[in-house]
């Protein structure tokens, strides 16, 4: 039983003095604030750009075509059972105009 303890202790300051060989301290040198922001500034208008012009509208066609699919189950199912359900259509036509007119507002709150 003491070899094992010893073993194990053994095998505990062996790991902290390996990580305390290989970890290395990082101080940060000036204003990092500033960097941040400076960089972001900087590349603020290319992200506008990008999700405008692309993460948008892909969102804003799936929204399109699962709100068009799903009106069409919700017709079918109506036909079958004769009762339609509206929830999941408004919600997806609420997401869709919510995204189509996200771009118009989404960078003054941002």
């Amino acid at each position: 039983m003491k070899k094992k303890t010893i073993r194990i202790l053994l095998s505990l300051a062996l790991c902290v003095m390996v990580m305390t060989t290989f970890s290395v301290t990082a101080f940060a040198a000036g204003d990092v604030a500033g960097a941040i922001e400076q960089t972001w500034n900087t590349a603020k208008g290319q992200v506008q750009t990008v999700v405008n012009n692309v993460v948008f509208p892909v969102v804003d066609m799936i929204l399109a075509i699962l709100f068009f699919v799903k009106v069409g189950t919700s017709y079918f199912e109506y036909r079958k059972h004769g009762q339609f359900e509206f929830a999941a259509p408004c919600i997806l036509f609420a997401c869709l105009i919510f995204t189509l007119t996200a771009p118009l507002y989404i960078w003054t709150i941002l």
